[in-house]
C-alpha cells in the first residue's frame, strides 16, 4: 500500500529551535512543515521507550488512508499508537529501510 510522502526523519543529538516534546515517547521533534526538504529531526531522551532502530535510523514517512492495511503482512517495528490527538502512527521495516506510516484520526 503506497502512501503520500510526508517527511524524512533524522535522529540527532543536537537541540533544535521550536522542538515539540512527545512525553509518551520521550522524544523532541521538529516540524517538517518548517523545513524546505520536509526533514523532521528527532532528539531522544536517554530513557525514551522508542525502539533502538527508531532512535538510530533515519526513516521515510508516508500518510496512508488505513494504518491497519499499511502494516498488514509487514515487519512491524512499532505497533500503531496515537502520536498526537489527530495522528496515529506505526513503524515498519522494508528490507533495510525504516518506514513510518501515518493516518489522520477522524
Amino acid at each position: 500500500m503506497a502512501g503520500k510522502f510526508h517527511h524524512f526523519g533524522v535522529p540527532t543529538s543536537r537541540k533544535s529551535e521550536n522542538e515539540t516534546f512527545l512525553e509518551g515517547a520521550g522524544v523532541h521533534i521538529t516540524d517538517p512543515d518548517s523545513s524546505p526538504y520536509r526533514i523532521e529531526f528527532l532528539r531522544f531522551e536517554s530513557d525514551s521507550c522508542m525502539p533502538e532502530a527508531i532512535q538510530s535510523t533515519p526513516h521515510a514517512a508516508f500518510m496512508v488512508d488505513s494504518l491497519d492495511e499499511a502494516i498488514q503482512g509487514k515487519q512491524v517495528v512499532l505497533e500503531p499508537f496515537d502520536a498526537t490527538d489527530t495522528l496515529r502512527v506505526a513503524f515498519i521495516q522494508d528490507g533495510d529501510a525504516l518506514i513510518e506510516v501515518m493516518q489522520e484520526k477522524s
